[in-house]
């Protein structure tokens, strides 16, 4: 006579109010008064929630730091007929928060994954921006510099639906101009700030306008960034020209220059090229001219 199987938990993956503590659902609490454990981005922080809607559950930290060290354990555990809920400090995990490591060693040792919906700041900003929410994209925080930013902001630029991003207070200006620089001054746009909390604030208007609002009025508070699609624009030789010679002349090859040129104005990489070439003929002929001056 075989022995009988163990039977398998379930991981939750259990959405936190993002700011109005009111904002959690009856299913979320009794889900986390049922499980074995709790997994919290912070423990500290997760304990006001807890102790709000009375949850004496016991709670265990999985953060950036920890889970590739934890994960094995905790598979072993859910595997072995225990049941966790994982949160975040905030809103929904895996959105721009750890736990997607778990989520799928889960998934590998055939452990089922249960979603409880709720709190979200992305759909939040979204919904109350105004700007078509039938398609978008999510690009999360972008990094501060370095290639990878430049082409998230280049795909931003060209992409003809929505977009949502998170930004930090103190690089919204910035990131609204790097946006204005790339053709997108007169784009749509939506910064929402602390939603569901006191000072909850969305504010509508052009790219240009915005910018130009926290450059004079820097925000605090949580932030998301909602952009109307880009529309495609009758780009003249003229304009062409001289965007690409704004970026040859911030030290951009040609190649990229007219490839960026091109997803921006929508016109051909080879028109785009040939300017890109005209313009390191003339640096080329202005520093020749330095070189004999001096």
């Amino acid at each position: 006579m075989s022995e009988r199987a163990t039977p398998q938990g379930t991981l939750y993956v259990v959405s936190t109010p993002i700011g109005n503590m009111g904002d959690f659902s009856f299913r979320a609490v009794e889900v986390l008064r049922a499980v074995d454990l709790i997994l919290a981005e912070d423990t500290r922080h997760t304990r006001h929630l807890l102790k709000r809607y009375e949850v004496g559950t016991p709670s265990a930290a999985y953060h950036e730091h920890n889970e590739a060290k934890m994960t094995p354990g905790l598979v072993a555990r859910l595997s072995s007929g225990e049941s966790f809920a994982l949160v975040t400090d905030a809103g929904t995990p895996l959105i721009s928060d750890p736990g997607a490591r778990l989520i799928a060693a889960a998934i590998t040792a055939r452990v089922p994954v249960v979603p409880v919906p709720g709190a979200s700041a992305v759909l939040a900003a979204l919904v109350a921006s105004g700007l078509a929410a039938d398609r978008f994209t999510f690009f999360g925080f972008l990094t501060r510099t370095g290639g990878d930013r430049r082409a998230a902001l280049d795909k931003i630029a060209t992409l003809r639906h929505t977009a949502v991003l998170y930004e930090a207070p103190a690089r919204i200006a910035a990131t609204l101009s790097e946006i204005e620089e790339r053709g997108g001054g007169e784009r749509p746009a939506v910064v929402a700030r602390e939603m569901t909390k006191q000072f909850e604030e969305v504010r509508r208007g052009t790219v240009s306008s915005l910018r130009a609002y926290y450059e004079e009025r820097p925000p605090r508070g949580e932030l998301v960034l909602v952009l109307g699609a880009s529309v495609p624009i009758e780009a003249s030789d003229e304009l062409v020209r001289d965007r690409v010679r704004a970026l040859r002349s911030q030290g951009v090859s040609a190649r990229d220059a007219s490839a960026r040129v091109a997803g921006e104005l929508g016109v051909s990489k080879r028109l785009a090229y040939g300017f890109a070439q005209e313009a390191g003929v003339d640096h080329e002929e202005r520093d020749n001219r330095e070189d004999r001056d001096e």
